[in-house]
């Protein structure tokens, strides 16, 4: 196994925007902790790091959920400015959810000039609530919107279920490809010992390449939470969220060399 040293490393944010109450959060937690919490506890900004390993690559991620009450636009504009890659929420069964990720887009355009170059997946929770007959946002609707109203992006319209644990790893692997990160090849994910990633500005990488991961082949390699300041007296101990002092700026403009999605294709990816 190859040592630190030895291993390129890629280090990047990623951005969760939406509403609240749609679910960002237990989007990321079902990720990165495989848990799920019903209660619901609105978020004011918490930070979370992992380390993947790809053999002779090491991916270092920020993942960083905002608020979504948008009381505070300050913050929020910092974490678009300082954002790699954009995870926007909506739930299924609210069609102000959808609204307010249209505005969270116009909001990145406004802030980012290269916002055509940023991997982005809009993202529909609550999948589980289809069974039911809960659904008002309708998948073709939103493809329609991202694919056919929008200049070229790179994005995707994925759906997943953080409850029911429903396309979730997916997601994930989706901003692999879409953000082109160069894979060793015949090298899967390994796990790291690694508690915590530092962020470290002058060993960012730009993306580049285009090789893809297989869904069987990832898991996480932290399996410490760095997040979630809001603990109990019986609850384990946890770390707090970095603070926003440590933020960063970690905004690139990618490669201006990269193939775009059609903009007539209007179908659902």
């Amino acid at each position: 196994m190859p040592t630190m040293a030895e291993q390129e490393t890629y280090h990047i944010r990623l951005v969760t925007l939406g509403a609240t109450n749609t679910g960002k959060s237990a989007v990321l937690k079902r990720f990165l902790f495989n848990t799920f919490c019903e209660k619901h506890r609105p978020t004011v900004e918490d930070l979370f790091t992992k380390d993947f390993s790809f053999g002779t690559l090491c991916l270092k991620v920020d993942f960083l959920d905002t608020e979504g009450s948008m009381q505070f636009p300050a913050m929020r504009r910092l974490s678009i400015a300082n954002a790699n890659a954009f995870l926007l929420v909506y739930s299924i069964d609210s069609l102000i959810s959808f609204e307010i990720i249209k505005q969270c887009f116009e909001e990145i355009k406004e802030i980012r000039t290269d916002f055509q170059e940023v991997p982005m997946i809009f993202l529909g929770n609550k999948q589980d609530l289809d069974s039911l007959q809960e659904r008002v946002v309708l998948k073709e609707d939103v493809a329609e919107w991202v694919f056919c109203e929008l200049p070229k992006l790179r994005a995707k319209v994925m759906e997943c279920s953080a409850k029911m644990n429903q396309n979730v790893k997916e997601i994930f692997l989706t901003f692999q490809q879409l953000a082109r990160i160069p894979m060793p090849n015949d090298e899967g994910l390994k796990r790291r010992s690694s508690a915590q990633a530092r962020v470290n500005n002058n060993g960012r990488k730009q993306f580049a390449g285009t090789n893809t991961l297989s869904p069987n082949s990832v898991n996480t390699c932290n399996d410490q939470q760095s997040a979630s300041a809001n603990t109990t007296p019986n609850s384990s101990p946890r770390l707090k969220p970095r603070s926003r002092s440590l933020i960063r700026r970690t905004s690139k403009k990618f490669s201006k060399s990269k193939e775009h999605t059609d903009a007539d294709d209007c179908t659902v990816q």
